[in-house]
């Protein structure tokens, strides 16, 4: 079937030309087939026959008389050319596929090598194969036991090779991901090549195997097929990791875009969304990561730490300015220190900061910067220098991170409650715990209410409101400390004006027309009446806050100092008594000065040196009376200067029994 190719004046020596003049020659007369052909099944019988024959040289030589018949392989469903047109094609291989000419040639060889040991162990009673096993030289077997045994180790070698042609070569991946695949493609034609040379120098020899003196030449063939397959083989490999790049990095994006969908996977959580957006590989090139816990002082910790955990995940580059998201976050985490301890029921130890500081390729070798260090002590979880090429890549694509710092919140469902929580605790603080898009949502419309009825009774206030700066909302009964604190106001807007600072405006309740506040008191009534009625049909968190505001305005409406509210636009920041309020506006040349103000916003700083003011006054505790009120809309109130008791109902009289000093009628 094969035939020695003669040796003529000029032509080429394979051996002596690179792989890529060979591929030149080979796709010289290489058609692209269109045709299926079952390559994979040709490969299989040819194969089992080499191997069978293999084994039966090798119970020859150690003088067995038959092969196990217990091995069996499993029949193929052919659907190749049979015998002998497989003789005319083998000859005839320029149309067919890689794989196909090299599965025919195998197969072509096959047949020849097999004929040629089935003769050699003839079964028991065959007397024609004896005779013939004699005619073949049988005998002489044995004298050429070490070079039979060499060829067959190159025949192993040559099904490996032709093997690793067939085994799927992953084309259905785009070259463009996988850079190595364009490599291991073209490698393919270089392979069947010296598969078919091999083999049609190898079938030269077989009938030699008898001959006395037989001499073993084909150890360039031996280089040749190791050299080859191992550089195959090492692109393979590359291959291999390129694409288990791939499949790993779209199996982290699907559980990182579950976190942004509306359902939720009940089989991810906030460990699972970690692991898969900052945890590399065993193995991986990417350089070990490392999260440093300021808490415990712990020089590294787990992504378990975060189990059942609300996690602000601040994510930064080291050239980011981030100065401010800084400030807001240490501002936070003190309030997150101080009492009380759970608000709207969530607790503050549940809810941990975790920054990420990104090092791209092109930020060489940068240190973290010394506030990154600093803020270790601080309560913080910190990655520094986080060089996950896979992480970046996710949170570039997923949450859109383009070098600009940013502040997201992650559930402990692993679900982000939060695309923007940065905006949600520079607008309302501590208050907006535990800073999910609904908290935002809440608290905007916790006050819509209020800016109804203000704005149908006052439109004069709209353009106030529409200009989006600091607004205080003021009235009292007492002149004089309506007096006083305008005064006060106007002292403010003195000392903030300067280009670094904010401005304020106000706003007098009523000053206008004096009769619009019994019609806003009415307003505000009625309110809290359909509140009551409504929370008794649906029971809702937003309504309840909204009770809440209501309840606690009517209860400062008496107060004989008067009452404050102080908003940026609409969104209310603090609801205040007068004297407290009176003297934090007086005291603002001496808070501006503390850290709270200069590291996060005007509200900040104001909110918190109203606590402190309010908290030097001996609190009264209160009662409201309401007339004419149904009982069975009537529920429990909290005493509104937190004494920490709710107020006794009795009938339509909501009184707290537990006095600081004598309580006052509101």
């Amino acid at each position: 079937m094969f035939k020695a190719i003669p040796h003529h004046q000029g032509l080429v020596n394979p051996f002596e030309i690179s792989d890529e003049k060979i591929l030149e020659k080979v796709y010289q007369t290489h058609f692209h087939c269109v045709e299926k052909y079952d390559h994979g099944s040709l490969y299989l019988v040819a194969s089992n026959v080499i191997k069978h024959s293999i084994e039966t040289s090798e119970l020859i030589f150690k003088n067995e008389k038959q092969i196990n018949q217990d091995k069996e392989e499993t029949a193929p469903s052919i659907s190749f050319p049979r015998l002998p047109l497989l003789k005319q094609i083998s000859c005839q291989l320029r149309s067919y596929s890689w794989e196909a000419k090299a599965a025919i040639s195998l197969a072509a060889f096959a047949l020849e090598f097999g004929k040629f040991w089935h003769l050699a162990l003839p079964p028991r009673g065959d007397e024609l194969g004896k005779w013939l096993a004699e005619l073949n030289g049988i005998e002489n077997l044995s004298e050429n036991k070490e070079q039979l045994s060499r060829f067959n180790g190159l025949m192993k070698k040559v099904m490996e090779v032709i093997g690793e042609c067939m085994t799927n070569n992953n084309e259905e991946y785009n070259i463009e991901d996988v850079p190595a695949l364009a490599e291991t493609l073209h490698h393919i034609p270089v392979l069947v090549y010296w598969a078919i040379i091999t083999l049609v120098t190898s079938a030269t020899h077989i009938h030699s195997f008898t001959h006395k003196g037989y001499k073993y030449e084909l150890s360039k063939f031996d280089e040749k097929i190791d050299s080859i397959l191992k550089n195959f083989r090492e692109l393979r490999e590359k291959c291999k990791m390129q694409i288990g790049a791939i499949e790993d990095y779209k199996r982290r994006k699907d559980i990182i875009s579950s976190a942004i969908e509306t359902t939720t996977n009940k089989d991810i959580d906030i460990v699972n969304f970690l692991d898969a957006l900052i945890i590399p590989n065993n193995g991986s090139q990417d350089q070990k990561l490392v999260v440093y816990n300021g808490i415990s002082r712990e020089q590294q910790v787990g992504v378990q730490d975060f189990k059942n955990k609300y996690v602000l995940l601040f994510i930064s580059s080291i050239d980011d300015n981030f100065e401010g998201e800084i400030q807001l976050l240490k501002s936070m985490n003190e309030k997150l220190k101080e009492d009380p301890k759970e608000i709207q029921g969530y607790k503050k130890e549940d809810l941990k900061i975790l920054w990420i500081q990104l090092v791209d390729e092109g930020d060489g070798d940068e240190k973290p910067s010394k506030a990154s260090l600093e803020n270790l002590e601080k309560g913080w979880y910190v990655v520094k220098e986080f060089k996950f090429k896979t992480g970046i890549r996710l949170m570039r694509e997923v949450f859109n991170y383009k070098d600009k710092a940013i502040i997201m919140l992650i559930g402990p469902q692993g679900k982000v409650e939060n695309h923007d929580a940065k905006h949600t605790i520079s607008t309302w603080g501590i208050d907006g715990f535990p800073f999910r898009a609904s908290d935002h949502i809440r608290l905007t419309k916790q006050w819509d209410w209020f800016w109804n009825v203000l704005t149908d009774l006052s439109p004069s206030i709209r353009e106030l409101i529409e200009k989006g700066c600091y607004l205080f909302i003021y009235g009292s009964t007492n002149n004089k400390w309506i007096q006083d604190f305008t005064t006060a106001l106007e002292n403010l807007n003195e000392s903030m004006k300067s280009p670094e600072t904010t401005s304020i405006e106000w706003y007098q309740f009523g000053r206008e027309s004096p009769k619009i506040i019994p019609c806003f008191w009415i307003a505000i009534d009625n309110l809290l009446l359909s509140t009551k009625k409504q929370k008794k049909n649906e029971e809702k968190e937003e309504e309840n806050s909204v009770t809440r505001e209501i309840q606690k305005l009517l209860l400062l409406k008496q107060d004989p100092n008067g009452w404050v509210v102080l908003s940026k636009g609409r969104q209310v920041k603090l609801l205040g008594e007068g004297e407290a309020m009176l003297y934090t506006v007086k005291a603002f040349d001496a808070w501006k000065k503390g850290r709270l103000y200069k590291e996060v916003s005007f509200d900040s700083g104001f909110k918190h040196h109203y606590e402190h003011e309010r908290s030097k006054r001996k609190q009264k505790c209160a009662h409201r009376e309401f007339a004419n009120y149904p009982t069975d809309i009537l529920a429990q109130i909290p005493c509104p200067v937190k004494c920490g008791h709710e107020m006794e109902v009795t009938s339509v009289n909501y009184k707290c029994c537990h006095g600081l000093e004598s309580s006052h009628h509101i």
